[in-house]
């Protein structure tokens, strides 16, 4: 990989981070029942991504023997989005974030059984900081009766969420990552179906900007560039780098929702850009 062909990638799973980081602030205006909002979202991104594919001409073909893998990677989302939102709904957003960003560190362990590749030390420890970063980031953790089972939710939605990732790696020199998330999110909609008949929807109308941007922004653009980068970096190094996510996260809701961060915020966040930069360091080298 040449200088030039590195620091484009690097800039554009930045630029994936930076649209998968507006989940959050999407999130926090949009106060509707875990399971309609995921049903919304993937059914309001799959209409988009159904659209762009068609206007660009990609072919949403899948080779016979491809199929059922990227049918578990559907699953697999599917699984992944409900158990994390399931999680955030028993404890807080500091237990939910914690718990799922330790899919670095199953990564880092899952992808040289799945993949063959060497096993990197380095990524253990990178993957601690990280942990330790999103524990400063988010200072109201607090263990209750309920947490217990919040973690363990957590930690199944980090666990899917690596396969996934692992199955799709090998999918993208053949498929386009709108290609990719067109399956995912047409499969988790048609899943979830039934939300429609166990909720209100009458109250969607009233948060339908947020769902549109969610649905734009952080799924289509966000989701697609960064299996996209899968392409380009082991799938360890790309999830150490998505950690920054948070870091960004914190960002927007400082510009545009005024939130402050405080000294301990701060110093995770150093510590979540300390891994992303030896990483990126090490993924040059």
């Amino acid at each position: 990989m040449t200088e030039r062909n590195h620091t484009r990638n690097f800039l554009e799973i930045n630029l994936a981070m930076l649209f998968l980081s507006t989940s959050g602030p999407f999130g926090k205006f949009i106060v509707l029942p875990a399971p309609l909002t995921i049903e919304m979202r993937a059914l309001l991104a799959f209409i988009f991504l159904a659209i762009y594919c068609k206007l660009r001409g990609i072919s949403l073909n899948l080779n016979s023997r491809d199929r059922w893998p990227i049918f578990i990677c559907c699953l697999l989302m599917g699984v992944h989005l409900v158990s994390y939102f399931h999680a955030l709904q028993l404890s807080n957003v500091a237990i939910g974030m914690l718990s799922l960003f330790t899919y670095p560190v199953m990564t880092a362990f899952l992808e040289p059984l799945f993949l063959k590749t060497k096993f990197q030390k380095l990524h253990l420890l990178l993957g601690l900081m990280v942990l330790i970063g999103i524990y400063l980031l988010v200072p109201d953790f607090s263990l209750e009766n309920s947490s217990t089972v919040a973690i363990g939710f957590g930690l199944f939605s980090a666990f899917t969420y690596a396969i996934r990732n692992l199955i799709l790696k090998t999918k993208v020199d053949k498929y386009e990552g709108s290609v990719l998330m067109t399956y995912q999110m047409g499969v988790v909609a048609a899943l979830l179906i039934p939300t429609f008949f166990f909720y209100n929807i009458e109250e969607v109308v009233q948060f339908t900007p947020a769902l549109l941007g969610l649905a734009l922004i952080t799924t289509v653009i966000g989701h697609s560039m960064f299996i996209n980068c899968f392409k380009y970096f082991s799938l360890t190094t790309v999830s150490i780098l998505s950690c920054i996510q948070p870091v960004y996260g914190i960002i927007i809701g400082a510009i545009f929702l005024s939130e402050m961060p405080g000294w301990s915020t701060v110093i995770g966040g150093c510590l979540i850009l300390a891994s992303v930069v030896l990483e990126s360091r090490r993924s040059y080298r």
